[in-house]
């Protein structure tokens, strides 16, 4: 009997290996979460690991904010419209951010 085949007919052979789906290059579990590219991604997880997450580390500043800008009303009364207006919707992300913790706790 005659081999005949067709075009792209051909035998097909294909190795399935679930571990590689999973373990090729820096893929470790199921989930990874790529924080971004850093120039020092040592120093960067130190930070993370000792200092706090990103969230913490903005939360900590939007506090200080808030601080700053309850301190210096005087000076808030010389700047512009547009100033006035980015100050006032960073004001509404603090007190929403600060809504979801309280409903959160």
């Amino acid at each position: 009997m005659s081999n005949f085949r067709l075009p792209l007919s051909g035998d097909v052979n294909q190795t399935i290996n679930p571990w590689n789906w999973y373990f090729n290059g820096n893929q470790f579990g199921l989930f990874n979460i790529n924080l971004g590219k850093t120039k020092d991604p040592v120093v960067e997880q130190e930070i993370l690991d000792s200092v706090g997450t990103y969230g913490r580390q903005l939360g900590r500043i939007g506090d200080v904010l808030r601080i700053l800008l309850e301190v210096d009303k005087e000076r808030l009364s010389t700047l512009s419209e547009k100033d006035l207006k980015t100050i006032e919707e960073l004001k509404e992300q603090l007190q929403y951010i600060e809504r979801i913790k309280k409903d959160n706790r």
